[in-house]
């Protein structure tokens, strides 16, 4: 039951920040997400010494029992959200108390909205995570939507209102979408369930719907024409969550879909294989047309998503890389938004890259911190190579090694190179060359040590003891799933 009280700590913190300073407000905001980081340390260390599950209630068919899963897949993904979660609040007291100013509102006041909007955005994501029935999954999903919806439509920029309601009506369709493939599973007279532990098999229906609202969430080529403007157009704070974190939750969806029931990819495997490869490869070429920094890093999260629907594909090794991939992503991409926020703050709304240019010199910490960010994307020595392994041991076990599985292996190795080439060309562009002020900038600390946390952590993952407690939980979670409930490819 611990683990419970930990989790509803930052639930609490929800409606007790708000009547704090905001100093008070962040720094309980920070440490209600901290204490849970290092609960669910403890139990990826321990492993079978924690407890698997929570039950909270039942319902009668065919909603079924409500309860708290508590696998390693879950404590991957809630190991991810605590720890961004924490430290992107920390970057947000200066910076949102710049851009009240810059709206001509009450700090005080406005915080007070902000801090229980980002609360109850970040606590949403974690319980997502951790719900053990698909009903209980949808609310939390729903909530990220609002409370997203909301923070954009009050503190963006530009079109902030347009932007908002582009966001929330594409995610609306998403999720009703994925509410009517779930409702699909539980009339199944095999299932008359939703709680995940009790539904053994997932219709093609079903499986369609629900992959087809992921699709928009993730998102990939096509449906990703919300993601640009609502990650270019909200508070940065907001876009280190959004792009990072929310995005990437479709991917959880649609790998507890596939643990339980795997033959929607075994079927369409090539042709959504192909969709992902093009999808990645497609978007991280626009990265270099893109002038706004905040736009740029919005198409490399669709490039990025079209790993995590690769690694869909893949079999068990895939899955384990899509966890990783999942982690890796919400490392980099936070700090790089984040980043992004304390150029916009320094420089007087500096988003321009055109404009940019020997950044390093005036904000060196930042620069650095950016530096981290894109090695995560780039897979280069961060827990996003542990993901790129795995993604290229699950095409090798899929397919074999042979001359017809060199046409999957090549663009994956190319898609992977895509992100080292985009990412070292932004640096370039943005914080080296000739620098247009060489004036070094007092900063806050605020603006630069969250980031250099989030980047330790995402480099002390791809060593001992935290890969190996890791890796073996979840390959036996995944291994479990998919020899007994799933389907083998």
């Amino acid at each position: 039951m611990i683990m419970l009280y930990f989790l509803l700590l930052p639930l609490i913190a929800v409606f007790i920040a708000p009547l704090l300073t905001p100093k008070r407000a962040t720094y309980l905001s920070s440490a209600a997400f901290i204490i849970p980081f290092f609960s669910i340390l403890y139990c990826i260390f321990k492993g079978n010494g924690c407890p698997s599950e929570i039950h909270i209630m039942n319902f009668s068919a065919p909603i079924g029992e409500i309860y708290l899963n508590f696998d390693f897949i879950s404590h991957a993904f809630g190991l991810t959200i605590c720890a961004v979660s924490a430290m992107v609040a920390l970057f947000a007291l200066p910076y949102m108390k710049h851009r009240f100013e810059e709206m001509k509102r009450n700090v005080k006041s406005e915080f007070r909205k902000y801090i229980f909007l980002y609360d109850l955005y970040a606590v949403s994501m974690l319980w997502l995570v951790y719900s053990g029935n698909l009903i209980l999954l949808y609310i939390f999903l729903e909530l990220t939507l609002i409370t997203a919806f909301l923070l954009i439509y009050s503190y963006g920029y530009g079109n902030r209102k347009w932007v908002g309601l582009l966001y929330l009506i594409w995610c609306a369709v998403a999720g009703v979408l994925t509410l009517a493939g779930f409702i699909i599973i539980a009339l199944d007279p095999l299932n008359n369930t939703l709680a995940l532990k009790g539904i053994t098999t997932v219709g093609m229906l079903a499986w369609a719907f629900i992959f087809v609202g992921m699709l928009i969430e993730l998102p990939v080529l096509g449906p990703h024409v919300w993601l640009p403007w609502a990650h270019a157009e909200a508070p940065t704070p907001v876009s280190a969550l959004l792009s990072p974190l929310t995005v990437g939750l479709a991917g959880y969806v649609l790998l507890r879909i596939a643990l339980i029931d795997y033959s929607f990819i075994t079927t369409y495997r090539m042709p959504i294989l192909a969709y992902a490869i093009f999808s990645s490869i497609y978007a991280g070429f626009s990265v270099f047309t893109q002038t706004d920094f905040k736009r740029l890093l919005a198409y490399s999260t669709v490039s990025q998503m079209g790993y995590i629907l690769v690694a869909l594909c893949l079999g068990p090794f895939g899955l384990i890389g899509l966890v990783i991939q999942y982690m890796s992503h919400a490392f980099g991409k936070s700090i790089l938004f984040s980043s992004a926020g304390g150029i916009i703050a320094v420089h007087h709304g500096l988003r321009d890259i055109n404009k940019m240019g020997g950044l390093h010199d005036s904000i060196p910490t930042i620069s650095n911190a950016a530096v981290v960010g894109f090695l995560n994307l780039g897979g280069i020595l961060t827990i996003g190579m542990l993901g790129e392994f795995f993604i290229l041991r699950g095409v090798v076990d899929t397919f074999g090694v042979n001359t017809m599985s060199l046409a999957i292996i090549l663009p994956v190795i190319f898609m992977f190179m895509l992100s080292v080439w985009y990412g070292f060309y932004t640096i370039r562009k943005v914080f080296y060359g000739k620098p247009k002020d060489t004036k070094r900038l007092e900063i806050s600390r605020y603006f630069y040590v969250p980031l250099f946390i989030i980047g330790i952590l995402s480099v002390l993952l791809l060593f001992p003891p935290l890969s190996t407690a890791l890796i073996p939980g979840l390959k036996a979670v995944i291994w479990t799933f998919m020899g007994v409930g799933g389907v083998m490819p």
